[in-house]
């Protein structure tokens, strides 16, 4: 019996498809190290992504797909996420203690964006993600409430601050510095100002990724995140009706205009199911979303119900993915969050810390 090469192990893998990257597994450029001894094959993929819990399931398949071959008469498969800071706008570096950056936007209010990006971040936390969430919203803060923390940020040194937790993530919020009822009337400038010292003058601890939930709209936030905040990707979120879409467009075209990929589109309170009947009804039309992203050549990240139980955890400061992690609905928050992450993994990454650093001295 011949002993099997690593080309032919190669060949077997490109039979295993990573559905979150689109790929197989070497196209994706995930088999890291392929071992032969004799009849045993031991292969490590490392995905670019947080990946928990689809990782038994793609160690399985890559497994079974090795086991085919003649001269095999074991295998084993390790799976691991190794998470890399990709490139950002030209002009920015990224922050220290962040890898990456994603801004949730969308075009229009009351489609449901807080409340997605937060369940993202939830979601990449539980697929193994080190991960914080920025409330940019300056004037209409619900990341405390969303994620049920009180009171107030300490600062060691009284010019930063530590950020929040709860659910495993870590927050800062306008929110947090001022009472809930507060109205804060502030003008762009200000607003900028306080976004960007939210973001600067946190101690965020070594994160994969920082999610920033953006207030509605193309105005003055937005456009200091574009210009001035080294962001990777941005997530754009909309309902499917015609004229949610038309707005998130906006939205979309602004991001390529200052060179920051869209990562894909979520369409929020896509179909609604009836508690009593379950009777299924597109009460704001049906694939908005994703014919939005055909015709501008991005991905459709997923669809989202319109369920009663989503708003209600949000509002109690237990959002879904932790409220009930086994749901329907929490399955594709976790689903939507893989893919987000895969298809920031499949942009150019960021190799400015690998540079030396040149230092001329005179004697």
């Amino acid at each position: 019996m011949s002993e099997v090469t690593k080309e032919q192990v190669q060949e077997a893998l490109r039979g295993v498809q990573d559905e979150n990257v689109g790929k197989d597994l070497v196209s994706a450029g995930e088999v890291r190290n392929i071992d032969i001894d004799g009849g045993k094959v031991s292969v490590e993929l490392v995905l670019g992504y947080p990946s928990k819990s689809v990782e038994d399931a793609l160690a399985q398949a890559a497994k079974a797909a090795i086991e085919q071959l003649e001269g095999v008469s074991e295998a084993e498969v390790s799976v691991r996420s190794e998470i890399a800071s990709h490139a950002v706008q030209k002009n920015l570096k990224p922050i220290e203690g962040i890898k990456n950056i994603i801004a949730v936007a969308s075009g229009k209010g009351g489609v449901g964006k807080s409340t997605t990006a937060v369940n993202l971040a939830l979601a990449l936390a539980a697929e193994g993600a080190r991960v914080g969430v920025l409330d940019a919203d300056i004037y209409g803060p619900s990341i405390p409430r969303m994620l049920g923390i009180t009171g107030q940020p300490t600062s060691p040194d009284g010019k930063s601050l530590e950020p929040m937790e709860n659910h495993g993530v870590q927050a800062m919020s306008i929110g947090f510095l001022v009472e809930e009822d507060t109205a804060m009337i502030w003008r762009g400038p200000m607003v900028t100002q306080a976004l960007e010292q939210l973001l600067n003058d946190t101690r965020w601890k070594d994160l994969d990724y920082l999610v920033i939930d953006l207030p509605p709209g193309t105005g003055d936030v937005q456009l200091t995140l574009a210009q001035r905040i080294p962001v990777s990707g941005a997530v754009i979120v909309t309902t499917p009706q015609d004229i949610a879409t038309l707005d998130a467009v906006k939205g979309l075209k602004m991001f390529e205009k200052v060179e920051v990929p869209v990562l894909g589109i979520i369409e929020n309170m896509s179909i609604h199911i009836c508690s009593n009947c379950g009777h299924e009804e597109h009460i704001f039309g049906e694939g908005g979303g994703r014919r939005m992203a055909e015709k501008h050549n991005t991905e459709f990240l997923g669809a989202l119900p319109l369920e009663k139980d989503i708003r209600e955890q949000a509002d109690s400061g237990n959002p879904t993915v932790v409220a009930a992690p086994d749901s329907r609905a929490a399955e594709i928050y976790r689903e939507i969050a893989r893919k987000t992450a895969a298809r920031l993994a499949n942009q150019s990454k960021d190799y400015s810390a690998k540079f030396p650093k040149i230092v001329i001295q005179s004697n």
